[in-house]
């Protein structure tokens, strides 16, 4: 149980595949000591959605040593600077607000929620500067500004399809990762159970030393060879059907909007996110609740609403199905799930690629030197994980049970007691009398931070009742930072770009390099 671990053997490419095989090369691969391969069934299609991300993909990036220019302009990407909710809180007129990338202008210094209170205003709007640069469709940085620097916080928006083929371009090319196009027939497992090896159709057997599966919902390694099973969170998140289809815009200098628009819809909701050269909309829903159909005929009608054309001239949708959950442990023996073989719950939020990055970060920092080390690391990272879902469970059914629609059973369900997990049901407990805080999300790498927290909470019309304590020096001090979130606004808005501008730009010059 003292062996080295040399090579490493990644099941599967896709976003997730690729993503982790060029962490990982790009922190062990060049001194030469780990060899890492990808086996990607030509077979098997991606799925192919998954298009939004979060801040933290710039650091992976910039890690994997892709320049941001080559990316944008191979991925189609743009920026995403958070994601809008409309008709989330109650469907009425004038119902959306935003969870922006940037924290709240003196969000460490004051306690801002006593001092919106005060006001009438949406919570996000007043206490940072970056609703209103989204507003007016701004970019987040300035034609000058350099590869992954930033005016104003962001993430992207990509083509997912693409962004595989680009990774798996840079893997190949300039990280030294082995590609082998070829199907996996049966795992072929050590005395000791480990996995030993993976016999192939085309490439006779593949032996290695860890083994990363990255087979998307079929989990071939952790799920069927295993038989690692999955815990279920139906009950909780509902939805487990998704329909998309490819928007075109109706011109070339058509607006970009700049975050991820996610519209309530009677039985679920629409995601919207805007490419350099399309639209990416597709509808999320519970098959307990309506049907393929109907939902079909939902998204077109959002589409058309939108300015898109009339589903006649759209391509035929994709139709998605998944069952909401994750593995009860992602790593078993000399094997880890990454992805979507790990789990999966639904795209809201865009937290899918954010736990691949997670992971292969979490991979890469903490390689096990040697197989006696491999269950230390695998305990510490099931136990990372095991957190880190039920946080994402929280937080994404946040969104729904403080919403006060009431058209239809499917939120009217969202809002019982019953569908709450304990975890959170204790939060907002707290929550009623304090704001979100540190302590109450104890983790240094939390997916969201209790900023997040509060920009969905107030967002939502959540309207806490505040201990008296310093109440008029929190307002006045909250009065201060509302009024320098203003200013920067105000200064922001004439200096930069339009989302559009900066992506053509990209495209024709380039961004400095720093």
């Amino acid at each position: 149980m003292s062996e080295a671990i040399t090579r490493i053997v990644i099941v599967g490419g896709g976003s997730a595949g690729w993503l982790t095989a060029a962490v990982l090369a790009a922190e062990h691969g060049a001194a030469g000591s780990v060899s890492i391969t990808v086996i990607e069934s030509p077979d098997v299609p991606t799925v192919g959605v998954g298009e939004g991300t979060w801040p933290t993909m710039r650091d992976t990036l910039r890690r994997i040593g892709v320049a941001e220019t080559d990316f944008i302009r191979a991925c189609d990407a743009t920026f995403k600077q958070g994601s809008q909710f409309v008709g989330w809180v109650d469907g009425k007129d004038h119902d959306a607000y935003l969870h922006p990338f940037v924290l709240p202008q003196g969000f460490l210094d004051a306690n801002l929620v006593a001092g919106w209170m005060q006001s009438d205003a949406r919570y996000a709007d007043m206490v940072s500067f970056q609703p209103h640069l989204c507003a007016a469709g701004k970019a987040p940085k300035q034609l000058a500004t350099p590869e992954y620097a930033a005016v104003a916080n962001y993430a992207y928006h990509l083509d997912a399809g693409k962004f595989g083929v680009f990774l798996r371009t840079h893997c190949t090319e300039t990280l030294g990762v082995r590609h082998l196009a070829d199907h996996v027939l049966a795992v072929n497992a050590a005395d000791n159970g480990d996995i030993a090896s993976l016999q192939t159709r085309d490439h006779s057997s593949l032996e290695g030393d860890l083994f990363i599966d990255c087979t998307g919902g079929r989990a071939l390694l952790l799920g069927q060879h295993y038989g690692i099973d999955s815990i279920g969170v139906r009950d909780v998140l509902f939805n487990d059907r998704a329909v998309a289809v490819q928007v075109p815009y109706a011109s070339a200098d058509a607006p970009i909007a700049c975050q991820t628009i996610s519209t309530a819809q009677r039985d679920g909701w629409t995601w919207d996110i805007g490419l350099s050269a399309r639209r990416g909309v597709g509808l999320v829903y519970a098959s307990e609740h309506t049907d393929d159909d109907a939902a079909e005929a939902a998204l077109f009608d959002y589409v058309e609403a939108s300015g898109g054309p009339p589903a006649a001239q759209l391509p035929t949708p994709a139709r998605i199905a998944f069952e909401p959950g994750y593995r009860r442990v992602s790593w078993h023996r000399n094997c880890v799930a990454v992805g979507m073989a790990a789990g999966f719950v639904e795209p809201l939020e865009a937290s899918s690629l954010a736990l691949v990055e997670l992971a292969a970060a979490s991979l890469a920092d903490q390689l096990p030197a040697t197989r006696a080390d491999m269950d230390l690391v695998a305990r510490r990272f099931n136990e990372a994980f095991a957190y880190r879902w039920q946080r994402v469970i929280d937080f994404l059914k946040l969104h729904y049970a403080l919403s006060q629609r009431d058209d239809s059973a499917y939120w009217r369900r969202h809002r019982r007691d019953d569908t709450l997990p304990d975890s959170l049901r204790d939060l907002l407990q707290l929550w009623r009398t304090q704001p979100p805080s540190r302590y109450d999300l104890v983790r240094v790498e939390e997916v969201f931070p209790s900023a997040s927290y509060h920009y969905i909470l107030y967002g939502m019309g959540f309207r806490p009742q505040l201990r008296a304590g310093r109440a008029s020096d929190d307002i006045r001090r909250a009065a201060m930072h509302f009024r320098e979130a203003a200013d920067l606004a105000r200064r922001m808005l004439p200096a930069l770009p339009t989302h559009r501008e900066l992506i053509d730009h990209i495209h024709a010059h380039g961004l400095p390099k720093i």
